[in-house]
């Protein structure tokens, strides 16, 4: 087992690793659906690669690959909508939108898993759709962007409670590489639809975006999914869960130095933002209590 240091030291690099996903899905000129389909046609077999190398079991039953596939289905709409609301609005307008997941898990939890229902939780979340509503009424060039954002949250909450049963089951890198290869074929089937409807949209990606879609796929996708689940076997759930509420920090601040993106905003962004940073501020201080009362650590 690795030191405690050295798993921190992953999970914060995989957080930061994280915080890049949106700067590439605006660096890179493809369309939301192209570049959702060269992400996982190039990370998927990295995956598969690493595992091999480190001799871990690929082939499962028909059944449990079903069972994982399921919430890959639901990982590659999420793409598609972040990405599509990346390219609708910006960087920061999409990752701010997470902000709405603790909200969407905390019904989805109930209605799926049968949990017991919070209203602490409910009230906290209700702070983050307030910072939402404050963003959605003054940036107004960005509503479409905004919902899709919404509609990418959702997916996202929708795709850690189905996640959850999963983890307690498979290894997960072998999650990984079912629900990235799940994505692949999902994504090769959509694909030329998207192009029919948009034949404008070019599906070969110019130099530079082969580069970029290169750094994309292994550091964002491939280096970021090991390094998240070698720090997961050393860190409590809860740990790695409140940390990546560092990720839309992150991806903010990296937006501002990279794209300038501070002067595509209003005041009223930075109001919405607060409020959610508030409420996920919050809601980590109260996961942490309830943790601690089941007598955990973290």
């Amino acid at each position: 087992m690795m030191s405690l240091k050295r798993a921190y030291l992953y999970l914060h690099i995989s957080i930061l690793l994280a915080g890049f996903t949106g700067i590439f899905g605006r660096l890179i000129e493809l369309s939301a659906i192209p570049l959702v389909w060269y992400r996982v046609m190039l990370a998927a077999p990295m995956i598969a690669v690493f595992m091999y190398i480190q001799k871990q079991k690929i082939i499962y039953p028909l059944t449990d690959i079903w069972a994982i596939a399921k919430s890959g289905i639901v990982l590659s709409i999420h793409w598609i909508f972040f990405y599509s609301s990346i390219k609708y609005s910006n960087v920061s307008i999409a990752v701010v939108c997470f902000g709405l997941i603790g909200f969407f898990t905390t019904i989805l939890q109930t209605l799926i898993q049968k949990a017991k229902f919070s209203f602490v939780e409910l009230s906290l979340s209700l702070i983050a759709i307030a910072g939402i509503v404050a963003i959605f009424n003054f940036e107004t060039t960005y509503k479409l962007g905004i919902t899709l954002g919404i509609i990418s949250a959702f997916l996202a909450a929708l795709y850690t409670v189905l996640n959850k049963s999963l983890v307690e089951k498979y290894k997960p890198t072998l999650i990984n590489l079912y629900q990235l290869t799940t994505c692949a074929v999902v994504m090769s089937f959509i694909l030329p639809f998207q192009m029919h409807q948009a034949s404008d949209q070019h599906l070969i990606p110019d130099t530079y975006d082969i580069f970029y879609l290169l750094l994309f796929a292994f550091f964002c996708t491939a280096v970021l999914y090991i390094l998240f689940n070698k720090s997961l076997q050393n860190l409590s759930p809860i740990t790695v869960t409140l940390s990546y509420n560092l990720e839309p920090v992150y991806s903010i601040i990296l937006a501002i130095f990279i794209f300038n993106e501070n002067s595509e905003l209003s005041n009223q962004f930075y109001l919405g933002v607060t409020l959610i940073l508030l409420s996920v501020f919050l809601q980590s201080l109260y996961s942490v209590r309830a943790y601690r009362k089941l007598g955990r650590h973290l």
